[in-house]
């Protein structure tokens, strides 16, 4: 489910940077702007939720409906693993600056380097949840 999500959520970030206005490219600095509060506030929970929030956010502004919906329903299925990767220690200090990274691609309107950073954070979290089964 992880390696799906990776290819189409990279092409949600590549679509996001190609379609993005100012005032969302705004909004998305200001989600992660939260998010690192959070991190240093250390709430977790928090984090997950702008996390979730993040991603959806990059689904909407590119506006490919079709692996919207696909995403949507691969995320249903690993909603419980994601938070539990969240609140996992030291893993939300990991996963800030990637998000930092997919975000600044969407602004700088780079697909190439959006995707890139889309689909190396969820290598990452591929990893994390095969490291955190074992």
């Amino acid at each position: 489910m992880t390696e799906t999500r990776m290819v189409l959520e990279g092409l949600s970030a590549a679509k996001a940077a190609e379609r993005v206005t100012s005032e969302q490219a705004a909004r998305l600095r200001e989600i992660v702007a939260e998010m690192r509060t959070a991190v240093e506030s250390n709430d977790l929970d928090r984090y997950a939720g702008l996390n979730a929030s993040l991603h959806a956010m990059v689904r909407e502004i590119a506006g490919h409906r079709t692996s919207a919906s696909i995403i949507e329903r691969l995320g249903a299925q690993v909603a419980r693993h994601r938070f539990r990767l969240a609140r996992q220690p030291g893993r939300a200090a990991v996963s800030l600056p990637q998000h930092e990274l997919i975000v600044a691609a969407i602004v700088a309107r780079d697909p190439e380097a959006a995707q890139t950073a889309m689909q190396r954070h969820l290598r990452s979290v591929a990893q994390a949840l095969e490291a955190a089964a074992d």
